[in-house]
């Protein structure tokens, strides 16, 4: 069986510069998706044609747009590249380019052009589940996350909040704290035989 060998983590996307190559239905995609979970991502777009719907969105999150062709000047200060350009031969440019420079890029599409690849997310409050198909199915991964959208409760911040709270007061070891928080927690997950 093959096992899906990708390292989940989360980006602070507020403190980093990501850059968006490709400005039309994928590039639109890709910010739409990247600003639904973190709405104050530092953002700029790339492309000599963009749609509306993206002019649109980018000033709701002031995202910077840059009316012109890709080039290499413009991966200057960015850690974090999606390329999404209707252009094959363009968004492999932009691959390489971001290689010679240490910087992580996806290819939207282009599965061995990629660094990382943007999975579903389900958000309720501060909980956040990242959901990874290891690239075969983006249908599944969004099936997945509308399942777990609708069984996590819609007051779990609450419980994250009193977890929070509760956490603060424990005293004792870190082997102490753990366990204090594993009795308290573990009704939440109740096996179903």
């Amino acid at each position: 069986m093959e096992q899906n060998e990708l390292y989940p983590i989360f980006l602070k996307v507020t403190e980093l510069q990501v850059l968006i190559v490709g400005a039309g239905n994928v590039g639109l995609e890709k910010l739409t998706f990247l600003l639904k979970s973190s709405p104050n991502a530092n953002v700029t777009v790339v492309a000599i044609n963009v749609l509306p719907e993206l002019i649109e969105l980018a000033q709701k999150h002031d995202v910077n747009i840059i009316k012109s062709a890709y080039d290499i000047r413009f991966l200057e200060g960015k850690q974090l590249v999606i390329a999404a350009t209707d252009n094959v031969e363009v968004n492999i440019e932009v691959y390489k380019d971001c290689k010679k420079k240490n910087i992580l890029v996806n290819v939207a599409d282009n599965k061995p052009y990629c660094d990382f690849y943007m999975g579903g997310i389900v958000t309720k409050g501060n909980i956040k589940i990242a959901i990874s198909t290891n690239g075969k199915s983006p249908t599944l991964a969004k099936r997945l996350r509308q399942f777990f959208e609708e069984v996590i409760p819609d007051n779990i911040n609450d419980l994250a909040d009193n977890l929070h709270s509760f956490r603060k007061t424990i005293t004792g070891d870190f082997k102490e704290k753990v366990n204090s928080l594993n009795e308290l927690t573990k009704g939440i997950i109740q096996n179903k035989e």
